[in-house]
């Protein structure tokens, strides 16, 4: 007894005590509903009275029973919840023990009422389950309903004040926000006991009736529930947002090489071999698809000579990048005779930089 009396101490005290740790808690804000059902172990009465045959006192036991409770509350965002409970019980009387001697007896114990109770859920790193403590003080009416032994039967109700101490586990239910599944222990102790009253019937050359009483100790239970508990409010969780798609990266700029020559040539000079070398060995480097070799002309000469002539300096630049290395199914061949000029001129014009081939690695 004394092991449940520290318990039902440290789980009263528990909620005031967790304000120092708030930020921990698994918050419920606003309105909830909770209810569950169980079984429910009566420890049993010690009594004295009439009732007790023999010595006047003895021990009442009952057999196990169930219980059930529902309850409206308030969550504070914090992990403190506070909530106005009612429950029942119900256990059937076993035996009564007096002075050695056992008499069965039948009958009920009916027990409802009401609780408030102070309440912290524990945040303990886990989305799938948060432990909670609490405590309660109320009001329980204790019924014994057709209690009879030995000719004796107490049909009689009586009130008392109660305390109880809980401690529970709650697993969120993740497809339906706000609602958790709870496995629940209560400790409830209704205080001071009560004196019942009663008659004793007994046929000895005819029936005498005669008053009979009983006065019991703490009425002791101890139950094991599972419930459900929903938060209204709660809003579905925030799927993370869907990641922009990346983008493909730009395409490297085109890279350019000028090849130029002298009037009315498609030789190569020693400085265009060097470039066209130099364009080889880039490409060969880099992530070329394609190369584009463009002959061009200045404007002397006929526009019919010109064309021609472009597409002999590109041919030969084109036939330098294969001897370095690139192959001819990545060249492709364009002559422009004296069109695109690098430098505006007139017609007849030997402009030294518009006699050029282009090579631009793509």
């Amino acid at each position: 007894m004394k092991l449940r009396n520290i318990l039902l101490a440290a789980t009263i005290i528990a909620a005031p005590l967790a304000l120092s740790n708030v930020a921990k808690a698994q918050p419920v804000n606003g309105m909830y509903v909770a209810g569950g059902v169980g079984y429910n172990i009566n420890e049993g009465f010690k009594g004295s009275g009439s009732a007790f045959v023999v010595n006047q006192s003895g021990t009442l036991s009952l057999h196990n029973g169930f219980t059930g409770d529902a309850s409206v509350g308030y969550g504070f965002g914090n992990g403190i919840r506070v909530e106005l409970e009612g429950d029942y019980f119900e256990n059937s009387f076993d035996k009564v023990k007096s002075g050695g001697v056992s008499h069965g007896v039948t009958g009920h114990d009916q027990t409802y009422g009401f609780f408030a109770n102070a309440l912290y859920d524990l945040d303990v790193g886990s989305p799938y389950v948060y432990p909670y403590l609490g405590g309660g003080v109320g009001y329980q009416e204790v019924n014994f309903k057709d209690l009879a032994s030995q000719g004796a039967v107490i049909n009689q109700s009586k009130g008392a004040f109660a305390v109880q101490g809980i401690a529970g586990l709650a697993f969120p239910i993740a497809p339906i926000p706000g609602l958790s599944a709870t496995l629940e222990y209560r400790f409830v102790d209704i205080l001071d006991g009560a004196k019942y009253n009663g008659t004793l019937t007994q046929c000895i050359d005819g029936c005498r009736v005669s008053p009979v009483s009983a006065k019991v100790g703490d009425n002791i239970n101890n139950s094991f529930l599972v419930g459900l508990r929903y938060a209204f409010g709660v809003a579905a969780p925030v799927a993370p947002p869907t990641p922009a798609p990346m983008a493909a990266p730009a395409p490297a700029p085109a890279k350019t090489y000028l090849v130029f020559f002298d009037w009315d040539k498609y030789s190569l000079t020693p400085r265009a071999t060097q470039i066209i070398a130099e364009a080889a060995a880039d490409s060969q480097t880099a992530k070329v698809t394609t190369i584009n070799v463009s002959g061009y002309t200045d404007t002397s000469g006929t526009p019919t000579y010109n064309q021609g002539l472009s597409i002999r300096r590109a041919k030969a630049v084109a036939m330098k990048l294969m001897a370095d290395g690139v192959p001819a199914s990545e060249i492709s061949i364009h002559g422009y005779g004296e069109t695109h000029l690098l430098v505006p001129t007139g017609p007849g014009v030997r402009e030294p930089q518009n006699r050029r081939v282009e090579i631009v690695l793509n």
